[in-house]
């Protein structure tokens, strides 16, 4: 990457550009992106290895970190146990542990070519989902809560023990638990459906990242902090900690989560729900004009010239490198334009999220034509009207 910037600056500077290009400022426009386009690509599949990569190597983190849990429970544990001695609860409590360790460490081992663990939660764009990570959290908790219970029901001496902890699974003393895990779930679902509806219907952008990140949790596609998911992902860590609490002081029972408490996780889940509803991110094509030159003429728009198309959401979120930039087209009539990529130092000129500059090729006949952009994500604009004249 170091290595593009420092080429991209320098034919931003006019340094390297053939001298037999020098008399025609759109061939060596044309000679630069193409100079561009093929370092960005290497980079870019750089990238791409290093990435898949990273996920290769990431089940073994997983892993470790679960295990790492497990023995962080086994600690406390024995320290807790110093004041009032070891109970039945908390073997149990180190049972459903073990257990669940070990059915992770094997889904790991299964998807260890998708991250490991991680894998039911990574989107299709190759990012941390804030809903599927949620869902999971509470999904977990409660498959925690259920094999202690089971342990603890193995291990009763009598019937009136067992059946004072089958009482504990009663949905009046877990409602507000199970009303939690069904709500998180279900949204979950529904923010996977509606992402690819309206990826299909043209009216949202998803590229794919190079590699999941944590902070894909609190941010959206570009990296940016996104209100929804962080107030999201708070309240139902602070609720799944509340929990979990509950749950190691009464082993014997569902964790019993306060209706106000669970209230709150409902408002924050439809705050998300909502702004996910509120993303949008058509590219629209606004206008076109003719690209003019210090000192340049008045003219109507001929073969040969540069137009600006001037409009919003040409690079979609999260597809600012030069590698997804060079894969923007614009057609013009039947004829189909690569937008060049116009260096200046520290970034681009063209194309922007705003406007970019194509020159229209001699193939485009005169008269009415059609001028429409497709962003690196594959969305396509509106048709926007031009007159092109001989």
């Amino acid at each position: 990457m170091a290595a593009f910037v420092r080429r991209r600056d320098e034919l931003a500077a006019g340094e390297g550009v053939p001298g037999s290009l020098a008399h025609s400022a759109g061939a060596s426009r044309q000679w630069v992106s193409d100079e561009l386009t093929r370092a960005a690509r290497e980079v870019a599949e750089r990238r791409r290895e290093e990435g898949e990569a990273w996920v290769a190597r990431l089940w073994r983190r997983t892993v470790l970190a679960v295990w790492a849990a497990v023995g962080v429970l086994l600690l406390v544990q024995l320290l807790t146990a110093l004041a009032d001695g070891w109970s039945v609860g908390r073997t149990a409590g180190l049972v459903a542990a073990l257990v669940s360790a070990a059915l992770l460490s094997a889904a790991a081992w299964l998807h260890r070519a998708r991250g490991g663990v991680l894998a039911p939660v990574i989107g299709e764009d190759n990012r941390l989902s804030t809903s599927r990570t949620v869902a999971a959290a509470w999904v977990l908790l409660s498959v925690f809560a259920v094999l202690v219970l089971a342990v603890e029901l193995a291990a009763a001496p009598d019937a009136g023990a067992r059946s004072g902890l089958l009482a504990g699974l009663d949905l009046a003393r877990g409602a507000g638990m199970v009303t939690v895990v069904a709500l998180t779930c279900a949204v979950a679902v529904v923010v996977r459906r509606t992402v690819t509806v309206r990826v299909q219907g043209r009216r949202l952008q998803k590229v794919r990242a190079d590699r999941p990140r944590a902070a894909d949790l609190l941010t959206d596609d570009a990296g940016r902090g996104a209100f929804s998911d962080v107030q999201y992902v708070l309240i139902s860590a602070a609720a799944v900690v509340f929990a979990a609490v509950r749950l190691a002081g009464q082993p014997d029972r569902l964790p019993d989560l306060p209706w106000g408490l669970a209230l709150l996780v409902v408002v924050s889940t439809v705050t998300y729900l909502a702004g996910k509803y509120a993303e949008s991110s058509r590219p629209v094509v606004l206008s076109v004009v003719r690209a003019r030159e210090v000192g340049d003429l008045h003219a109507p728009i001929r073969t040969g010239d540069d137009i600006e198309i001037r409009g919003t959401g040409f690079v979609p979120v999260g597809a600012t490198d030069p590698d997804r930039l060079s894969r923007m087209v614009v057609r013009i009539g039947s004829v189909h334009v690569h937008a060049p990529l116009i260096p200046v130092r520290g970034g681009f000129t063209s194309p922007v999220d705003t406007a970019l500059t194509v020159p229209v090729p001699a193939e485009v006949e005169p008269g009415r034509v059609e001028v429409q952009v497709v962003t690196a994500a594959g969305a396509e604009t509106n048709r926007y009207p031009i007159d092109v004249v001989e």
